[in-house]
This record gives C-alpha cells, sequence and structure tokens, in this order.
C-alpha cells in the first residue's frame, strides 16, 4: 500500500509531470536569468576536469546548454559582465538526503527547504542515498522535472535495505535474499535508480541485492555494520560510504556477520596506521575491483569539539526547536564530563578521527580510487542540505587536496558515478549548462564556494540569497 504523500507534495505536483513544460511562478520566482543565450564574460573558469583555473573567459550558453568556450558573442545574448567571479560545474551531490531529523528521533522529508537549499549551495544533481519514504522522493523528483518545484536534478534511491537488528522504526527489514532481490526490482520499476545497504544488512541479501541491481544497469552503495569493506566489495557492491571510520572489519572485538557492540571503536580508529598493513591494503583491494568511496566528512566534523564555528545561515534557516535541538547537541558534544563518560578518555577522539578519514581519503585517490563528495544531513542537526555540500569540499582542501582537485571531486567524480559524466560534471561545449556562479577566486581560496550568487541549471540562472530567504525558519518543519 502506497504511503501518504505530504500534503505540500501534492500541490507541488497536481498540475502534471510532463518533461519540457515552461516553469511555474512558484519557480520564476527565484529565477535571475532566463533568456535563450547567455554570455558569461571575463569569468574565471574551473571546469571540473581537475585541470588549472583558466582566466578571463567567455561562457556561451544557448537553449539550456553550454554552447562554446571563447568565440564571438551572439547579437541577442544576454551579457553578463563578470570579472572577479569563478564559475565551475554544478556540485554532484552524492550522500544528500531529503529528510532531516525532527526533535522527536523521528526522520521526516523536508520536500520545500531542503530542495531550495541544495540548488542555493550550487547542488544541481542529488543522489537521495537511502530514502525513509521513496515514493515522496519520487514524487519531488517529478515535480523538479516538471518544473513545478525549484531544485536540483534528482536521482534517488530506494528504500534501506536492511536486516535484522536495526533500531529505526522507520526501515523495513528484509526477510531474505528472494525478498532482496523482489524489493530492488519493484523500486526499479518505480523509478528508483540506485540503492543502499545499511548496516544490519546479511551478506546472502547483499549478494542478492547486488545481483538484483547490476542485472538492470542499477548500483548499489552501503552503510554497512555487520559486513566489512572488504566483504563488501567481493559481494560486488559499487561504492561505500563514510569511508574508513564505519568499517568494522578492524575492530578486534568484531564477530562474523555481527555489528560489534564496544563502547569506543572511534578512539580505536583515530589510531589505525593507514599507511602500511590491513588498511593500505584494503584501499589497493577497492581500487582493484572499482569501488568508490563517498566522503561525508561534515557529519564527522559536527562530533568534533570547537569545530566548526556555528555559521547564522545555519542558524537562520533552522525552526526555533531544530535550533535548539542543535545547538544543545553541541555543548553536549564538547561537554567535558560527556567525554570521559562516553569515551573514558580526558580528551573527545573525534577530531583525531576526522583527521584519520582525511588521511584515508587522501590516500585512496592518490592509490587511484574514485572519491565521491557527499554531506549527510544527519547526525546533531548541524549539517544542512547545500551548506553541507560546500562545507565538504573545504573539507576537503583540509585533507590536503588542492582546491581544483577538490572541485574535480565534488563534481565528475559524482557523475561519472551516475552515468552521467556525458551530460553534467565538467564545463564543456554540448553538456547542459548546470553552473554555479561564485564571487572570489576559487583556486586562492575555497572558502569563497560559499559566496553562491548564482546557480544555472539547464541555462536559468537562480537567485541564490532568494531561495536562501525563502526557506528562513523551515528546516525542521517543511
Amino acid at each position: 500500500m502506497r504511503k501518504l504523500i505530504p500534503t505540500i507534495v501534492l500541490l507541488l505536483v497536481a498540475a502534471g509531470f510532463s518533461f519540457g513544460q515552461s516553469l511555474s511562478p512558484e519557480v520564476k520566482k527565484f529565477v535571475k536569468y532566463d533568456a535563450p543565450v547567455i554570455a558569461l564574460t571575463h569569468v574565471r573558469i574551473i571546469d571540473g576536469t581537475g585541470a588549472p583555473a583558466r582566466e578571463d573567459q567567455t561562457l556561451i550558453l544557448s537553449k539550456g546548454k553550454i554552447e562554446s568556450i571563447g568565440g564571438t558573442i551572439p547579437k541577442d545574448a544576454q551579457v553578463l559582465d563578470l570579472h572577479g567571479y569563478t564559475v565551475i560545474p554544478g556540485l554532484v551531490g552524492m550522500h544528500d538526503h531529503l529528510f532531516y531529523q525532527t526533535v522527536r528521533g523521528v526522520y521526516a522529508t523536508m520536500p520545500l527547504s531542503f530542495l531550495r537549499l541544495y540548488l542555493a549551495g550550487g547542488v544541481t544533481t542529488i543522489r537521495t542515498t537511502g530514502s525513509i519514504d521513496a515514493y515522496t522522493d519520487l514524487e519531488i523528483k517529478k515535480a523538479i522535472d516538471a518544473g513545478k518545484a525549484p531544485g536540483p536534478k534528482i536521482h534517488v534511491t530506494g528504500p534501506y535495505l536492511e536486516g535484522p537488528g536495526t533500531s529505526s522504526v522507520q526501515l523495513h527489514v528484509l526477510s531474505g535474499p528472494d525478498e532482496a532481490t523482489k524489493n530492488v526490482n519493484y523500486w526499479l520499476d518505480e523509478g528508483a535508480d540506485n540503492f543502499k545497504a545499511y548496516m544490519y544488512i546479511t551478506p546472502q541479501d547483499l549478494s542478492a541485492a547486488v545481483d538484483a541491481a547490476h542485472r538492470r544497469g542499477a548500483k548499489v552503495t552501503g552503510h554497512l555494520c555487520t559486513i566489512g569493506f572488504r566483504e563488501a566489495a567481493k559481494l560486488g557492491i559499487d561504492d561505500l560510504e563514510h569511508g574508513l571510520l564505519v568499517d568494522t572489519e578492524f575492530l578486534p572485538w568484531k564477530k562474523p556477520d555481527q555489528c560489534p557492540e564496544e563502547p569506543n571503536p572511534t578512539e580505536f580508529m583515530s589510531r589505525i596506521d593507514v599507511e602500511n598493513g590491513p588498511v593500505h591494503d584494503l584501499i589497493l583491494d577497492l581500487v582493484q575491483r572499482h569501488v568508490a568511496i563517498t566522503s561525508t566528512l561534515p557529519v564527522f566534523e559536527m562530533f568534533a569539539p570547537g569545530r566548526p564555528s556555528i555559521a547564522p545561515r545555519v542558524l537562520d534557516v533552522l525552526s526555533t526547536d531544530a535550533r535548539n535541538e542543535f545547538l544543545d547537541n553541541k555543548v553536549w558534544v564538547g561537554d567535558t564530563a560527556v567525554i570521559q563518560k562516553r569515551y573514558n578518555l580526558p580528551v573527545s577522539p573525534w577530531p583525531f578521527a576526522l583527521r584519520k578519514e582525511m588521511e584515508f581519503e587522501y590516500a585512496f585517490v592518490k592509490a587511484g580510487g574514485l572519491l565521491l563528495a557527499g554531506e549527510d544531513p544527519t547526525g546533531i542537526g548541524g549539517v544542512l542540505a547545500g551548506f553541507g555540500d560546500q562545507r565538504e569540499v573545504e573539507l576537503l582542501v583540509e585533507a590536503r587536496f588542492t582546491p581544483v582537485e577538490a572541485i574535480h571531486i565534488a563534481t565528475q567524480n559524482g557523475a561519472q558515478y551516475l552515468g552521467d559524466a556525458d551530460k553534467v560534471g565538467t564545463i564543456a561545449p554540448g553538456k547542459q549548462a548546470d553552473l554555479v556562479v561564485i564571487k572570489g577566486d576559487l583556486s586562492q581560496r575555497i572558502d569563497g564556494i560559499e559566496n553562491v550568487e548564482t546557480v544555472f541549471k539547464d541555462g536559468v540562472g537562480y537567485d541564490s540569497a532568494k531561495l536562501i530567504e525563502s526557506v528562513r525558519g523551515q528546516v525542521g518543519m517543511r
């Protein structure tokens, strides 16, 4: 039986779903530029390929696509002088849920605030990477594709593939390989195109889900606990979420096919050797098997006392209850008594664990691995749609990637994984005009990525500030 779709979604999609429709008034109020031909002149281009920035370029957009870089500006073009600005490809968010944890501990879809914040932050394509309510996610996608709601292009991930032992009442528990296969095929028929295995899935169910997905050209990622990364790679998984800090195979007390119970795995993982031994062997194995890793550094950072600085823009878009909950959580994270009780340590292990995760991701890429960029808007409530994707790029630079490399990870790599590299992820003639206009020189200062002014999706330029202002006080409610 279909779940009830929230009223706000029904309002968004009631007018129909056919592609190619003109933008609705609800969308048009956020549009800054919408001309058949637009010329972005005197702009710095970071094209997403990893190539150095190119200065003083002219970018011609026509009918929703990139027509040329350089050349004569058409007489009928709307010309934008972008001295002092950088243009990058639209970000491809690879762990970007449409839900947020409410103060009642229940995950609720944010069909208004998150759509607008993703787009405002320069995220023009997302993979939902786990769905609490896949029907709602699919209806949201239809509304955006039909021009009825502002938001990114969405690759909908089916409902979590979970096994016995889950602590969440919102997740369905698979009964065995046959149901795993039926589940994958059902949601592919409904319109999902990715799947996410979750913490307690059994190896048998994961194997069945992977086989079913691969037979139909779909992919499976996982945030795993009962299964280690190397075992999942042998079973054919395509991607692994979060990285080293959630890989339980290195914990000495882990038992086969069980999620280990131990009070302080974070402290243990913060001390593990990445350059040599089992972790180094894991990296080589994942690279050889072409298994990607999705980085979600922002959600880990929130557990490190004193970081990040809490940005006013984050507090401004949270509802009153969500804001109070988040601020209380930040106090709890830094409380010395809590740290002592939870970890039996004088200081929190999270700053060291965050650094270890960065070390792992850098080593993975340098060994030839495909690293994807995500944010995961869960945790203690401070990682939000769009803002978190920008923070992910900043943290990749902290992890020793250059700004150009970090942008490449957050754009082309995601497009490659999704099979969209011929359409998005880089700036090149013939690609869709999904672009982010940012004030400043991102090749020198990556924190400028927060200075988004205009986001082009299919050649239509959206006003980032208006999108953000429209959801002030809304995150946590809708």
